[in-house]
């Protein structure tokens, strides 16, 4: 025997070794949401860095459509409608309740003209208030 071939069988470099490949199955099922559970939030919607607040204040009904295509792209909005008369504003806020209603988000009235709308992705919590005096001089005015 050669002291090549004792060297190649001393550090045994031909393939005699058999692999054995053992596959082991998880016998857990993986988690699953059956129930629509509220306390479950989605990681997107937490981490969206690029969350915006929009500030309208349109002047006429033709501007509405801009305002729900924010809404739609999971913007905030809020809408100052001091500059519309009564009867458009209804007809904007109408249109923008919708428009939040199919996105599941929620329409929030700040002022005596002015709106919060945000989409499902954005909770809102406090509340404001204004004494009834200072709302209904305000309702008279608007």
């Amino acid at each position: 025997m050669s002291l090549k071939e004792k060297f190649k069988n001393f550090f045994n470099t031909d393939d005699e070794y058999e692999y054995i490949e053992e596959i082991v199955e998880d016998e857990e099922q993986p988690f699953t949401n059956k129930n629509n559970n509220k306390n479950v939030v989605s990681l997107s919607a937490i981490q969206q860095p690029n969350s915006k607040v929009i500030l309208c204040e349109p002047k006429s009904y033709n501007e509405v459509q801009e305002i729900a295509d924010n809404i739609l792209n999971k913007r905030s909005v809020v809408i100052n409608l001091q500059r519309v008369d009564s009867e458009q504003a209804k007809r904007i806020v109408d249109f923008l309740s919708g428009t939040v209603y199919a996105v599941k988000g929620d329409i929030q009235k700040l002022g005596i003209a002015t709106f919060l709308c945000t989409p499902e992705n954005v909770d809102v919590s406090g509340t404001i208030s204004t004494t009834a005096y200072v709302e209904e001089q305000l309702e008279k005015e608007w």
